[in-house]
């Protein structure tokens, strides 16, 4: 349930509420508001009730949240999350780009991908430097030395650095590197891996399952923000589905959906979504168009030679093109870009 304080409520009276709702058995996170304070509590309702929460000073409302994922809902929180990483923020007016190659290669490719998607607009620059893949032949990524040269090319181009962890042991090398850590489609139910990231206080950039309902993927966010980090970005890549001409079908029906019943900012990535390059462009001005706060995009400066999703990277000329293209959108649609 959420519980609304009143406008003028007191600090005291604050505390008093989430004391009694500990005492309850319930767990308690602030969300400060620009008008107002509220109170999410977790736990049991059935069989705690409310506690008598009505009756105490300062409080203006008791709401029941439906939801099975409660920190995630709008009821929650009303207005949207932002999320600010230096003088970047993902969830505000501006969309975002994250670009890059699927996997770190070497230096030279990630500082000529660099230099081009800045140039063109981007804020963020994707790698990766674990790579999930479904065989174990297929290239694995250059771990902690990928990791050094995601960070050697952030000192050098000013970018924000966005890159995927695997496995909970790795995380702390990850975190020390990343300024946002993704959770791949393969690990969006790994929820022993959604709660240790929760307990960091870095942003995650949570993609959604190959075959995860809308619910499903909002539970696994769940998980990162009960833990207390507020700091969730939600990615549609693309569902599994019986059609077979594109690699997954790209959902963008989900970015509205999921923006009426959450705060958190969500974004879109048309590369694996489509898994064809010459399809991405369209899809990635869709979903500015769908409302969604950022674009992730797969860019590679020879795809024909790239170790990793070669088949759906664009080129730096396609990819200025395509930020061209976003950005006309944006403003028809009263974004910034």
């Amino acid at each position: 349930m959420v519980i609304v304080m009143d406008h003028n409520a007191t600090e005291e009276q604050i505390e008093t509420v989430v004391q009694r709702l500990e005492d309850a058995g319930y767990r308690a996170h602030l969300s400060r508001g620009v008008e107002r304070t509220i109170i999410g509590a977790i736990g049991d309702e059935t069989q705690l009730g409310d506690a008598g929460i009505e009756l105490l000073p300062g409080v203006a409302n008791v709401i029941p949240i439906m939801q099975p994922y409660k920190l995630a809902s709008r009821v929650m929180r009303e207005e949207g999350t932002v999320i600010t990483i230096g003088d970047v923020e993902i969830g505000g007016d501006t969309v975002q780009v994250m670009a890059g190659p699927c996997a770190v290669e070497s230096k030279e490719q990630l500082f000529e991908v660099a230099e081009k998607i800045k140039e063109n607009g981007a804020r963020i620059l994707r790698g990766g430097a674990y790579k999930p893949r479904t065989s174990p032949y297929s290239f694995q990524g250059l771990a902690e030395k990928g990791l050094q040269l995601l960070a050697e090319t952030r000192e050098k181009y000013g970018l924000l650095i966005v890159t995927e962890v695997m496995d909970p042991r790795t995380l702390p090398l990850v975190a020390e590197y990343a300024d946002i850590i993704q959770i791949g489609t393969r690990n969006m139910q790994n929820f022993y891996l959604l709660r240790e990231v929760g307990r960091y206080n870095k942003p995650v950039l949570l993609k959604r399952g190959l075959a995860a309902t809308m619910e499903e993927w909002l539970m696994a966010a769940e998980y990162i923000l009960s833990e207390g980090n507020p700091n969730v970005i939600l990615c549609e890549r693309g569902i599994r589905t019986f059609e077979t001409y594109t690699r997954n079908t790209l959902d963008l029906s989900a970015v509205p959906i999921i923006k009426h019943f959450s705060h958190l900012p969500v974004i879109v990535d048309p590369s694996h979504g489509i898994g064809k390059f010459r399809f991405v462009p369209p899809m990635a001005v869709a979903a500015v168009a769908a409302g969604a706060d950022g674009v992730m995009l797969e860019v590679h400066p020879n795809p024909l030679e790239a170790l990793c999703d070669g088949a759906q990277s664009l080129t730096p000329k396609k990819f200025a093109k395509t930020m061209k293209q976003m950005a006309a959108v944006a403003q028809a649609v009263g974004r910034k870009f």
